[in-house]
Parts: C-alpha cells; structure tokens; sequence
C-alpha cells in the first residue's frame, strides 16, 4: 500500500484511489494538466527510444561485425545481451519506481541510457560493444513499464482513449521499423550512428522528466527489505531464458551443452524465484497480481500479440531479403504498410474504446490480423508490393485494435496501488511472447525447410516430366554456353530450395494464424470493464 501513498499527487488527476473511481466533479475527471501531458510526451519519446534499439541493430550486423573485427558467434550478440539485460529490468522496474519514484528512476533510465548508447557508439572492441549493450538493455528496459503505468495513475480513465493508444503506437511501430531505420543509418553514415541518433533526444527527455515529473514521492523504505536473493534467481530465471530463446534455435537446442546448461539455470532459478515470490514479506515482483482475471488473461493475450508483432517483424524482412532479394532500404519501403496503417487506426481505436466494448474490439482485431496471416499462406517466390498490401494493412490494422484493448483491459482497472508492478508484468509477458514466437519460428522456419526441400527433391528425378520440361527450357535459354545442361541443372535446385523456403513461410504463417483466432476466442473469458467513471471494484 506504500504506492498508494506515493501515487498520492497523482490521484488528484486521477479518478480517485483506484482508476476508474468517481471523480470529484465532471471538469476534474476531464482535467490533464499541461505540466503532465508534455512530461509523459517526454516518456513516450524515452520509450520509442528504448524499444526502437531491440531492433535497430538488426538490419546491421555485418557492418558492426567488420567494424569490429567480430566473429560469427560474437555478433549475434549484440542483441542478445541487450535482451537479457531488458527482460531482467522489466518486472523490477515496478519496486524501483515505487521505492524512488517515477521521476528519479526515470530520469535515471533515461540518462543511463543515452550515457550507454554514447559508450556502444565509441566501442572500439566486442567486448566493449556487448558490455555497453547490456547496460544499455537494463537502463532503457526501466523507462518502458514506467510509462505504461505512468498512463494508467496520472490520466484520468476518461481520458484513456487520448494517452493509450500513443503507447500501443509505440510499442508496435518502435519494432516493426527498427531494422528499417537501422538500414537506412548505416547506410547514409554509419553503424555508429544506430547509437549515436539517440543523444540529442535522449538528453532532451533526462531534462524534461526532472524538470516535469511530480507524479508521485520516493518511498526510499521499501530498499530496507529488499530481497537480493530474489533478484538474483529472477535474474538467472529470466537471463537464462532469453539466452535458450535467443540461441537455441541457432545451436539445435538442448543438443548444445551450454544450451542444456543455461536450461538447467533458467529452472533452478525459477524455482527460488518462486518460491521467494510467495515466501518473503517484501518480494522483487508481487505475482498476486495475477489473482485478477482480468489482468491474467490479458498478460495472456499480451504474450500472443508479442509472438504476431514480433514474429511478423521477422518474418517480412526474411522473405523479401532471401527470396525478393531486397536490401535493408527497400524492405523498410515495403514495409512501410504496416507503420501507416498502424497510425491510421490509433486514432479511430482511442475514439472507439469508450463507445465499444473492449472484448469486441480485441476479438476483431485478432480476425483482421489472421486473415492477413492467413492470406500470406498462398505466397509464392513472386509476390513483391502490391501482393504483400493488403496482408500488411490487415497487419497494422488488427494489431493496434487488438493490442490496445488488451493494454486497457489487463492495466486500467486496476487499483492504483498495483499498476506499476502490474505494468512491468504485462511488459515482460509481451516480450516473453515475443522471445518464445522468435524462437518457435526460427526453429519451425528451419525444420520445415528441410522437411519441403526432402519432399520435393524425392519429385526431381528423371521420370518426373514437369520437372524435366522446365530443365530442357533453362538448357536451351543456356545454350550459347558450354556448360549450359550443368547450369541449368544448378539453376532447378535452386529454384527447388527457394520453393521449399517459401513453403516454409507460408507454415509458419499459417501457425500464426492459428494463433490470432485462438487470442479472439480466448478474448471471450475477459470481463467486461466497468463504464468510464464506474468504480474500478465494479469491474473486478
């Protein structure tokens, strides 16, 4: 209850001691005062920043690899040891904004962060980048659940069609254009650059969270229980996890041994996790959280929109580069779908929440994202822009109705008191969702393959007609060359293994479909929040 207390400036904007309380008067529940509006645009911009960099570098490994002089097994890396270090962060950002208050840890998380993206952009070695990388993953990973419940305890739940939808923009848009951007900077400049494009903002938004933000008060206290015991199995539990994620697809899994033992760490730290959660007076992450229906349900559905928003963000660029053939810039061209559909529907979703019901809403969108998905299966190794429109409409389109919804449901009816760790909760279960649909897809991706290029190499033989039509055609548009029967025969394989590549696109697409129409039924079990300016009990 010591963030009750804390939120205490804040719940004279907000509707009263629970969002969603009765407010005072009509003019307060309507009322946001400047100063907080202008600190919280502030936060988004601190966010935008944090989540933008999961992705950025992605685009432009090979460049930090030769800048470097890094080896295949270390550049791979720099992402990873960022995750690990985010999804460390996020769930205890909760105790730490209650204990120092949003301001001091944002403003931290903010500095921090631009002070370590300077340090990755000078890096001169490997080991310097991946040390900087992680500390950069664990400072930003304290900004993002921040401002999600920095939404849901300053604004009142009138105005929550207005603040919502700009953080379900963020963190849908901040990934999907991440390796776009990235692309495009090392491009125009350099690889530095990908860290360097963030001191300016980031300085900007240190400045305006110590100068803006009075939302609530330190509670300096809670640091005399702290339990580092706990911290350190969530670490391990959480860490170890990412790394099996992140590498296991790439090293067969548990045949590796460093895999095997990063699995056996992950358990046995989970176990103390656990047990301390329930055991001490004062855990690291307070998982009766999850006592709530709907908060249970909706970090559910979180996982399973992180697996479509991460996943597609995959997938794209994987088929227009090995099969389009595409470079960074022009997969961010026809990409870019996707991030004009998603600022489209914003809008429309923030007017609708309000007048709609939620669980209607998320079960709409869901359909509209799986009928892009589904679409997709049909793909063939020729289908460019125009084939590609409407699958990603239906992405960004179904992916901000479903994802703010989903946000609205799990984190605005909650009290107060609970917010901020609910929201390092919900955090960490949307890029864990995303963690195990990565891997789930690299590995589907990589099986498959294998399984369709079998199946159609045992079709490649002599007594195959069709197959031999479309060899004696490759001969004869060979025939000036000497060697023309042997390259046209080169020519079919891989025309073979692109195929099997694309079927393999279009498995894993079809999963993904799956996937969203199992979110719009499990969408059903929500209960319907209570109305705007209904108490928050009501909705429980």
């Amino acid at each position: 209850m010591a963030d009750a207390a804390a939120s205490a400036p804040a719940a004279s904007s907000a509707p009263g001691q629970s969002l969603g309380s009765m407010p005072a008067t009509p003019a307060q529940a309507d009322h946001i005062e400047p100063r907080h509006l202008v600190a919280f645009v502030a936060m988004v911009f601190g966010m935008f920043m944090a989540i933008l960099d999961i992705q950025i570098v992605s685009a432009s490994l090979t460049e930090i690899q030769a800048g470097l002089s890094a080896s295949a097994d270390e550049i791979p890396w720099v992402q990873t040891a960022y995750l690990i270090a985010e999804v460390v962060m996020i769930p205890l950002s909760g105790l730490l904004s209650r204990a120092m208050g949003t301001r001091i840890l944002f403003s931290l998380s903010a500095g921090g962060f631009t002070l370590a993206s300077l340090a990755c952009g000078l890096s001169s070695t490997m080991q310097e980048m991946i040390f900087w990388r992680a500390v950069q993953g664990f400072i930003g990973g304290g900004m993002i659940p921040t401002v999600f419940a920095t939404a849901y305890i300053v604004f009142p739940r009138s105005k929550f069609g207005l603040v919502t939808p700009v953080i379900g923009l963020v963190a849908t848009l901040a990934p999907t254009i991440g390796p776009t951007v990235g692309g495009w900077l090392t491009d125009q400049m350099s690889w530095r650059w990908l860290f360097f494009i963030n001191l300016v903002p980031g300085v900007c938004v240190t400045t305006a969270a110590l100068t803006l933000i009075d939302f609530d008060r330190p509670h300096w206290a809670l640091f005399d229980k702290f339990d580092w015991l706990g911290l350190a199995a969530m670490a391990g539990f959480l860490g170890a996890l990412e790394y099996v994620l992140e590498d296991g697809p790439r090293y067969d899994w548990f045949q590796d041994d460093t895999i095997r033992l990063m699995g056996w760490v992950s358990v046995l730290s989970a176990v103390v996790f656990f047990v301390r959660a329930f055991m001490v007076e004062q855990p690291i992450v307070d998982l009766r959280t999850f006592d709530d229906r709907n908060f249970a349900i909706g970090c559910l559905l979180a996982a399973m929109v992180g697996v479509g928003l991460y996943g597609l963000t995959l997938v794209y660029p994987l088929y227009l580069g090995r099969i389009r053939g595409y470079n960074a810039l022009m997969i961010g061209e026809t990409m870019f779908v996707s991030g004009v559909a998603m600022f489209m529907t914003a809008p429309l979703v923030g007017r609708l929440m309000n007048k709609v019901d939620p669980r209607l809403m998320i079960v709409t969108g869901s359909l509209i994202f799986a009928l892009g998905t589904w679409r997709m299966t049909f793909m063939t190794a020729d289908w460019d822009f125009w084939e590609l429109f409407w699958p990603q409409v239906c992405r960004g389109v179904g992916m901000m109705t479903s994802m703010i919804p989903v946000q609205n449901v799990a984190l605005g009816t909650l009290p107060l008191d609970r917010v901020k760790n609910a929201a390092g909760l919900f955090n960490l279960m949307r890029n864990l969702g995303g963690a195990i649909g990565l891997a789930g897809i690299n590995t589907i991706l990589n099986d498959r393959t294998d399984l369709h290029l079998a199946r159609l190499h045992e079709r490649l033989t002599w007594a195959h007609q069709p197959a031999l039509e479309r060899l004696d055609q490759m001969t004869q548009r060979l025939q000036d060359r000497s060697d023309a029967a042997d390259m046209a025969l080169k020519q079919l394989y891989q025309l073979t293994h692109q195929q099997g590549v694309v079927m393999a696109f279009a498995d894993v697409l079809f999963l993904l479909t799956a996937i969203f129409v199992a979110l719009a039924v499990l969408a059903l079990l929500l209960r319907k929040p209570a109305p705007a300016g209904a108490g928050a009990a009501a909705a429980h």
